[in-house]
């Protein structure tokens, strides 16, 4: 008897797949970005006092982002051997530990050091979940998109991501709405977290009902897929995902998370109006991010990637220059947008060359792996390095030190091929 999951899929499968993956996507992702919202609140409630406890709370979140290779070894192993649905299901059973394991645990004035070891127990599970979601929902929108739309549709992974980071900044925006300050920091920064969790749960219930892929079911199932394999057989590949994914995502993280901090302690502007600010720009950069893809299924992926980093080499330290002197929030907003704007050349599409570069059988793990170890070396760290340039007297060292990260991924965008016209995907 022929395998169900062998059959060709119809147009109104592909697309509810689509929407619902992008779903799931979304609450993962807002439950990672609730920490970073939420960071200045929690930070007391989990350090020790009389230390440095906002640079403790981004180390922390650091950290997770140190597990995410680790997830996007395991992970990508097993969304490669049983399908990109479970390893979907997987990951977000594992976010939502993390999340309900923030909500509910105790603070350090009532037990002591074992506050921090849980809130850093909540981000390892959170950052392996992480690790193994970005490349089993970058393979499954990807391969779920038919080839003359895979750059609109697989764009949706970031429109997703966004959305997970501006849901989790309205949470916080209503919080401050409508909790006094003094009752936001003492308990309802633990709401969005729970929140998280349960929603969590919901996903886990719809993604145990997405169709699986063409591409899976027609994978050579002989094939190694392994770290092993992932590297001896396709080193040129992995490493070409390393290196595009560096200066791509340390500039995301620079250009999203690190200015809420960045607008409060160098301009001076309160934490809800750096709030309001982040979170504003953030709706523009999500609503761009499918008119980019879909550029790139005209023009190819190569031009976008090429324009993210002239334009980041050129404009990341003047635009950084000028916000350290803004003070009105109409100002800061058009500098944080344009900065958004620059970088869409690189979020709208990375998750789909990336998996343009790699056979069906190996696809999983070698989006998840490599992108994850350049995510722990340069995404998860930007706030804590750029805190640490700011504590040691020179904080434009930092905005030098994306923009040479940036140059390094434009070398890898101009030498290497257009994947949208040397797809494996297609070959599938």
């Amino acid at each position: 008897m022929a395998d169900i999951s062998d059959a060709p899929l119809d147009r109104g499968t592909r697309l509810r797949s689509i929407l619902g993956g992008s779903a799931g996507n979304l609450v993962e992702w807002y439950d990672w970005y609730a920490y970073a919202a939420l960071a200045s609140y929690l930070a007391p409630h989990f350090f020790a006092p009389g230390t440095a406890q906002d640079l403790n709370a981004w180390i922390v979140f650091a950290i997770g982002f140190f597990m995410r290779p680790i997830g996007g070894w395991l992970m990508g192993v097993y969304g490669d051997r049983h399908g990109r649905k479970a390893g979907l299901s997987l990951s977000v059973t594992l976010m939502c530990a993390g999340s309900l394991l923030i909500a509910a645990t105790p603070s350090y004035s009532a037990i002591g050091w074992p506050a921090t070891a849980a809130l850093v127990l909540a981000r390892l599970l959170q950052g392996l979940s992480l690790g193994g979601e970005y490349g089993a929902s970058a393979t499954y929108l990807s391969e779920m998109a038919g080839r003359r739309h895979r750059g609109f549709f697989s764009s949706f992974q970031y429109v997703t991501l966004i959305s997970g980071q501006l849901t989790a900044l309205v949470a916080l925006l209503a919080l401050q709405a409508v909790l006094p300050e003094e009752s936001l920091r003492a308990w309802g920064w633990r709401l969005p977290f729970a929140l998280g969790g349960v929603l969590a749960l919901l996903v886990y219930w719809l993604r145990r009902r997405l169709a699986e892929t063409e591409s899976f079911a027609k994978r050579d199932r002989k094939a190694a897929s392994g770290a092993f394999a992932l590297f001896r057989q396709h080193p040129r590949e992995a490493m070409l995902v390393l290196l595009l994914t560096a200066g791509g995502t340390l500039a995301f993280y620079a250009y999203t998370i690190y200015p809420i901090t960045f607008l409060k302690k160098t301009a001076g502007f309160s934490d809800a109006a750096a709030t309001q600010v982040n979170a504003a720009a953030l709706f523009v950069f999500m609503l761009v991010q499918p008119l980019a893809g879909a550029l790139s299924d005209r023009i190819g992926r190569k031009p976008l990637m090429i324009g993210f980093g002239v334009l980041g080499v050129c404009f990341t330290y003047p635009i950084f220059v000028a916000m350290e002197g803004v003070r009105d929030g109409v100002s800061a907003f058009w500098l944080m947008t344009a900065a958004l704007l620059i970088v869409t050349g690189y979020t709208a599409i990375n998750a789909v060359v990336k998996a343009e570069l790699f056979p069906a059988h190996i696809r999983t793990l070698g989006v998840a792996l490599p992108y994850a170890m350049a995510n722990a070396i340069f995404g998860g760290t930007a706030p804590s390095v750029a805190l640490w340039f700011k504590q040691e007297g020179w904080e434009r060292g930092f905005y030098w030190y994306v923009t040479a990260m940036i140059g390094i991924s434009l070398i890898t965008y101009a030498t290497m091929r257009d994947t949208a016209r040397n797809s494996r995907i297609a070959e599938d």
